[in-house]
């Protein structure tokens, strides 16, 4: 699955390819992580 990152506000929304909400983060390497994980499981 590829992820859109977008800066929003202060954090990082993560959208999934389709333009779907999947969460948000404080930082870049918090979104990246997070992503990685979910992808994972």
């Amino acid at each position: 699955m590829t992820a859109q990152f977008k800066y929003v506000s202060g954090h990082i929304e993560v959208f999934s390819a389709a333009g779907e909400f999947l969460f948000s983060a404080d930082t870049m390497q918090e979104a990246w992580e997070d992503y990685r994980a979910e992808m994972s499981a």
